[in-house]
């Protein structure tokens, strides 16, 4: 059974840092697109926010605007695992942020639709 799951999640306070992990079992991902995604209470869609995407083999990556310069993607196929490095987080960083797998691309798409399998998700608060 393919599984994610997500760790590294907490209560940090604004201007912190926190660094998510992402385990995967069951298969590997190594020729795979891996990607970060939110989701906050108040967002009215059910749909996901893209945070951060890196392709197959660590070559190349893709941020929203909203974290570029402070959040870093990197991924150890060796691992299985994918991270995300959070620096200066903002109260609006809170949410629970899930990663995730796009089988079908070498490429991280920024669209949820492209991503085929998903952890349960860690839950980031930034708060004083």
């Amino acid at each position: 059974q393919v599984q994610l799951v997500e760790s590294g999640g907490g209560l940090v306070q604004p201007g912190g840092s926190l660094r998510l992990s992402c385990a995967a079992s069951g298969r590997t991902f190594e020729n795979s697109a891996m990607g970060w995604f939110r989701q906050t209470p108040e967002t009215n869609s059910r749909e996901r926010e893209f945070v951060a995407g890196i392709n197959w083999n660590g070559g190349a990556t893709n941020y929203a605007d909203s974290v570029k310069g402070r959040f870093t993607i990197s991924r150890d196929n060796t691992k299985n695992a994918v991270y995300l490095q959070m620096n200066s987080l903002k109260p609006e960083d809170t949410a629970l942020y899930y990663c995730a797998v796009s089988s079908s691309w070498t490429y991280p798409r920024m669209h949820p639709a492209y991503y085929d399998v998903w952890g349960q998700g860690t839950q980031v608060t930034v708060s004083s």
